[in-house]
């Protein structure tokens, strides 16, 4: 395989030892920004993926990640959000990693070229048409979520990869490629430096784009947000009280009502009767609130 874009040398590495430290933090803050500025071209790509996790999560189906060392970590950051900041249920949200829970400790490299413990995890959870993985390799060649990519999509599953190299071979098998064309790295081949923010941004933005076309973003409010902590109440709270337009007071109220659901307590302080009557107006505009709102009004 030709040396990849993500293991080219920076032209502006050599003798970094030597240089004040300084000078190498402002090298690699750069490097930093570079990495975060390619994500934009991707957005095309990254909204294309969103429509299919928001059409696996719609239809019932699951998001599934998959990858290995650096790119597995970003996914887990992405994934583990999900459940709490959007109220997705826990159980459609998977997460695959490259040598398993153990990595989370020991993070060695020999489980990224293992396929066939991909294709097991995968083949495991039995996909179908309804769901949606996204397979993630700085790369673009790593076998393990390249395997896992062929094993969703052998059971009907949507596909998107990610990848930092252009003409990477994940690509190739994908429903929809986003490639984040990063720069080199400071530390050549380092891709949990710059590669690694890309793909952190991108992620986020493929999961609040798809959060928002599922309904669960109003005017910036994450209003599907499961309130289980004094922080989080509080910001339910105040969901309840700017949407609505009522004190916090007539907010808690409402919030109590609809045993912390942020959706139905809008509604409930809006003049809606009965948490029974939110709910199926939610319901009949499948849980998006504008719409709710308009009916309300």
């Amino acid at each position: 395989m030709a040396e990849t874009q993500t293991e080219e040398r920076h032209t502006q590495s050599a003798g970094i030892d030597l240089r004040a430290d300084g000078d190498i933090l402002a090298l690699l803050a750069a490097g930093q920004v570079k990495a975060a500025e390619s994500v934009a071209a991707a957005a095309p790509a990254i909204a294309q993926g969103a429509a299919l996790a928001a059409d696996a999560i719609r239809s019932g189906g699951r998001l599934i990640y998959a990858a290995a060392g650096s790119s597995g970590l970003m996914a887990l950051a992405d994934a583990l959000e999900l459940p709490g900041t959007y109220g997705l249920a826990r159980d459609r949200i998977v997460v695959l990693l490259a040598g398993g829970n153990a990595a989370l400790t020991d993070m060695r490299g020999g489980p990224e070229d293992d396929g066939d413990a991909a294709r097991a995890a995968v083949e495991a959870l039995t996909p179908d048409t309804r769901d949606c993985l996204i397979a993630i390799t700085a790369s673009g060649h790593t076998p393990y979520p390249i395997a896992a990519v062929a094993a969703a999509r052998s059971g009907g599953a949507r596909t998107i990869g990610l990848a930092n190299n252009a003409g990477a071979a994940i690509f190739e098998t994908v429903d929809v490629g986003i490639c984040l064309a990063t720069p080199a790295e400071v530390i050549a081949g380092s891709t949990r430096m710059g590669a690694g923010t890309a793909q952190k941004i991108a992620l986020n933005m493929l999961s609040t784009l798809m959060a928002i076309r599922l309904g669960h973003v109003h005017d910036g409010y994450m209003v599907n947000v499961v309130a289980d902590n004094d922080k989080l109440r509080g910001r339910a709270r105040g969901i309840v009280t700017a949407v609505a337009g009522v004190d916090e007071a007539s907010a808690e109220a409402a919030l109590t009502r609809s045993a912390g659901a942020v959706k139905p307590a809008i509604l409930l302080a809006r003049g809606v009767a009965t948490l029974a009557q939110a709910e199926q107006i939610l319901s009949r505009h499948e849980g998006h609130l504008r719409p709710s709102l308009a009916e309300v009004s």
